[in-house]
């Protein structure tokens, strides 16, 4: 499994309310690529504080690379992520990725 995990930094001007439609823009991508097998977002609340600004994020979990690709080339994500582009503070800048390949324990 693949867990692409996406950390944002949003302009100081972007509401909740927007972050909230860009959330659900990137739910509704559950249901149309094969290999998406969940999707978490949402404001971090973490008890240590040191997000550095990056205090939303999603987490994407994917069968396997192959549908980390898929994701990635839908038309669906790239329209999402321009608009995460666009309300994240420097742009690209403002946004943090990392895709961690995940061992799932075996049931004997």
């Amino acid at each position: 499994m693949i867990r692409h995990i996406v950390l944002i930094r949003f302009q100081t001007t972007v509401t909740e309310a927007r972050i909230a439609e860009l959330f659900a823009e990137l739910h509704q991508i559950e249901g149309k690529v094969p290999g998406t097998l969940a999707i978490t977002s949402g404001r971090s609340e973490s008890p240590e504080q040191i997000e550095r600004g990056y205090m939303h994020g999603f987490v994407v979990d994917f069968a396997d690379w192959p549908a980390l690709q898929a994701y990635q080339d839908h038309p669906d994500h790239k329209r999402l992520g321009a608009g995460l582009v666009a309300a994240a503070e420097g742009g690209i800048d403002g946004i943090l990725v990392f895709d961690l390949p995940v061992e799932l324990a075996r049931k004997a």
